[in-house]
């Protein structure tokens, strides 16, 4: 049985999906769920799911003994970000070497970095004038953005599109890939 953590900073919609696409496995247990955010939507979601659920502050975050005593006290042995927005430390990376990945809205090396995340993303996709964006799954080094991509897919961005309509575009391929790629990875992995 391998024991996922999903690290959420916002409404957890990823989050659920990929809950929903473990649901009832053997193989595969969603253990917990950590956001940074007191306030996000994904706590609510992660009751409805009875998944448990812990806030850690970013500060929080960087007390070493705190973070991997939370890991160790739920067995995790992958973790998924799914929206979450801060740079995971590199104790963290050092604990769970290839067994951290991540969600880019975007077809990284573009529109990634600090500061590149939601619609600011898809704002820049427009902005730059992009014929097509897409979503990077990857693995998490200690730099935003940074590691090994595991899969890419893409989808057009037509001259008429805002941010909203590319966005749309994006989270569909976020839901329908990111549940399956994850699974293949632990698969890989094991």
């Amino acid at each position: 049985m391998k024991n996922i953590c999903i690290f959420a900073s916002g409404s957890g919609s990823n989050a659920e999906n990929i809950a929903n696409y473990f649901e009832g496995r053997n193989d595969v247990n969603i253990a917990l769920i950590v956001c940074n955010k007191a306030d996000a939507f994904v706590f609510e979601r992660a009751k409805k799911l009875n998944i448990p659920s812990r806030l850690v502050t970013g500060a929080q975050m960087k007390d070493e003994a705190f973070v991997l005593g939370l890991m160790k006290e739920f067995n995790i042995d992958f973790i998924v970000l799914a929206g979450y927005l801060l740079l995971v430390p590199k104790y963290l990376v050092d604990a769970y070497p290839q067994a951290i990945v991540n969600i880019h809205p975007a077809l990284i090396p573009l529109h990634c970095g600090k500061g590149m995340y939601g619609d600011r993303v898809h704002e820049d996709v427009v902005r730059c004038g992009d014929k097509e964006s897409g979503i990077t799954i990857h693995y998490v080094n200690e730099f935003f953005d940074n590691g090994d991509i595991i899969f890419q897919a893409t989808c057009p961005v037509e001259p008429t599109d805002d941010a909203h309509a590319v966005a749309t575009k994006v989270h569909a391929l976020e839901y329908a890939h990111f549940p399956r790629v994850i699974d293949e990875t632990l698969q890989k992995n094991a």
